[in-house]
């Protein structure tokens, strides 16, 4: 729900015609907007559809990986890592799904799909896919780039900025729980 919150909040705070579509009928609105997309494409730019969406759909896995006390924190090259950022990914599934329809949606929170074109089927697709392979680049990264950097300087703003840089995903995660964006559960940033 905090991500949901976070992401929703976003889309009011800096898309007009979001604000514009929270007047009328919500129920009403909100059933209109719900379409079976008959096309791959939406009205989202590139950028948005295959950088964005995995990025929401890797921190909605992140979040999923937090909760999940099977999963490991790092990545491991054995089937435990493998099948807890594969249920991840399906938590992304049904997460994005929710994003798009649900609810708590963009369907009902600014009527996204009243025009059929604004839907895709690549939101449905790109999320989950590519975050199942963006967090496992993000774990890749974080254990050979930014671990291995933070073994080799004490600077807590660099060793802060890594972790973001190289972790947008998990940042969003860890504000969603409310974790400073640059936590680690397995070291802390003065860690060495």
């Amino acid at each position: 729900m905090a991500l949901l919150a976070i992401e929703h909040g976003i889309r009011v705070a800096s898309q007009p015609k979001t604000r514009d579509e929270l007047s009328g009928s919500f129920w009403g609105d909100y059933r209109r907007s719900l379409h079976v997309p008959k096309h791959w494409e939406d009205t989202d730019p590139w950028f948005v559809n295959y950088i964005g969406h995995p990025i929401h759909g890797a921190a909605a896995g992140y979040v999923w990986i937090e909760h999940d006390p099977h999963a490991p924190i790092t990545i491991e090259f054995d089937n435990r890592y493998w099948e807890s950022r594969g249920r991840a990914a399906a938590f992304a599934a049904a997460y994005s799904f929710q994003f798009e329809v649900g609810p708590i949606s963009e369907a009902s929170i600014g009527n996204v799909g009243l025009r059929p074109e604004t839907t895709g089927w690549v939101d449905y697709v790109v999320t989950p896919t590519g975050a199942f392979g963006l967090v496992i680049a993000e774990d890749l990264l974080d254990k050979f780039l930014v671990q291995w950097t933070e073994r080799h300087t004490t600077n807590r703003v660099w060793r802060a900025s890594l972790r973001l840089i190289f972790g947008p995903a998990h940042a969003m995660s860890n504000t969603a729980a409310g974790h400073l964006p640059w936590y680690r559960a397995d070291r802390s940033l003065a860690w060495h």
